[in-house]
């Protein structure tokens, strides 16, 4: 949608985010917790993890190569992490029909492919580089609209999912459940966000706050906006915070029914939520229960942190890079710089920049980024960027006064 009022363009733009509990994000945090449990006793485990759940059952599939005896114990005791994560999340309790200690949990678990190992692995004896764990392009984002230099639609959207958490899990607002999702949009003036136009939330709820009619109850809606939406959007972009905000709480009228139960969650399939919310571009390949070896994985983080120091050095005030890869080969195929024609340095110097600055092998990425610990729970949920958790170090900004020297500026 884009309309031109008084010479200003205008146009609606929406990003959405969901809580812990939905249903794909539960599949993903399982699939990277087993991956946790796994990194924590063998730093270069081989790990592709897939996790399907659904009412009372979770599978877990995938390649799984691992080198000692702690991690053999770790991968047999898969079901028990699964089942400790599930807890950790709130499904604890036999009436949302998703229980941890209930749930029947199948394991299809084998070893990664020994074609696919021979070019990942790197091989010092014939000066042999670790090669990319598969081929690929991966974008990174970044933009000047929110400190975080995330899109506002994305971060705000994730602000209100994290919030739908916090006030479960402290009893702020009791009749929560773990299921939920949150939809922001934007009205942008000639590019810049202006004003918040509508904010959706669907929360996963208790029968205690259903009316006679079967729906959630006034009451409840109003305590979803005064003590959810209220306070995210004072604290991410108080100026936008006005009454002509158009609120859509469960817009179905009753959502008691969720989560695994509800709905069937499959491991990568909140790619977008997991990103930029639908700003930029996406390379297909989803993020949990790959180990970092996957440039799916560590490549999106190498390239969300370039774009970010690149907006950070006030270069431009919009960053999309893009990243590829072979399978087997350590140089990046690609590298492209596109700053929207808002750069004021050249995009194809400044790629070439990037390529002098930045490390870009999948070893050295995994090496400056630290990603070989067991971080990736915590990525799991609320989205992979755009967080101050000093663990996700592709955040960092640190890069910004090698960038300007390279650039001269």
């Amino acid at each position: 949608m884009a309309k031109k009022v008084a010479g200003v363009k205008k146009h609606l733009f929406t990003s959405e985010s969901v809580t812990k509990g939905h249903p794909d994000k539960v599949a993903d945090q399982i699939s990277d917790g087993i991956l946790d449990s796994l990194i924590a006793k063998d730093r270069y485990a081989r790990v592709a993890c897939e996790t399907l759940v659904t009412t009372g059952l979770v599978v877990l599939s995938g390649e799984i190569t691992v080198h000692n005896h702690k991690a053999e114990e770790a991968m047999l005791a898969a079901e028990e992490t699964a089942r400790q994560v599930i807890r950790g999340i709130g499904y604890d309790d036999p009436e949302t029909g998703f229980d941890y200690r209930s749930c029947a949990v199948l394991k299809s678990l084998h070893s990664q492919s020994a074609d696919i190992s021979q070019g990942v692995t790197a091989d010092k004896k014939k000066k042999k580089e670790q090669g990319a764990g598969d081929q690929g392009l991966m974008f990174g984002f970044a933009c000047n609209e929110t400190k975080s230099l995330m899109p506002l639609p994305i971060q705000l959207a994730h602000r209100l999912t994290f919030r739908l958490s916090e006030c479960r899990e402290k009893g702020v607002i009791p009749w929560l459940r773990p299921d939920g999702k949150s939809q922001v949009t934007i009205e942008y003036a000639n590019g810049v966000p202006d004003r918040i136009d509508t904010i959706v939330i669907s929360t996963q709820h208790t029968d205690k706050v259903v009316d006679k009619t079967g729906n959630i109850s006034d009451e409840a809606k109003k305590a979803i906006i005064n003590k959810v939406i209220k306070p995210c959007v004072q604290m991410e972009c108080p100026r936008m915070w006005s009454g002509k905000i158009k609120f859509l709480i469960n817009p179905t009228g009753r959502f008691v029914i969720g989560g695994p139960h509800g709905d069937t969650g499959v491991t990568g399939r909140k790619i977008i939520v997991d990103t930029y919310g639908g700003r930029g571009r996406h390379g297909g390949g989803a993020f949990s229960g790959k180990d970092p070896s996957k440039v799916d994985r560590s490549a999106s983080y190498m390239a969300r942190y370039i774009a970010k120091n690149i907006v950070a050095a006030g270069i431009t005030p919009v960053c999309e890079v893009q990243l590829s890869y072979a399978i087997g080969v350590a140089d990046p195929i690609s590298v492209l710089v596109n700053c929207e024609g808002l750069s004021n340095v050249q995009e194809d110097r400044l790629s070439q920049v990037v390529r002098d600055v930045f490390p870009l092998k999948p070893q050295e990425i995994v090496s400056h980024l630290n990603l070989l610990r067991p971080i990736y729970l915590e990525t799991a949920h609320d989205g992979h960027f755009g967080r101050s958790n000093p663990k996700f170090q592709w955040e960092r900004t640190d890069k910004v006064a090698a960038l300007k020297k390279a650039c001269k500026l």
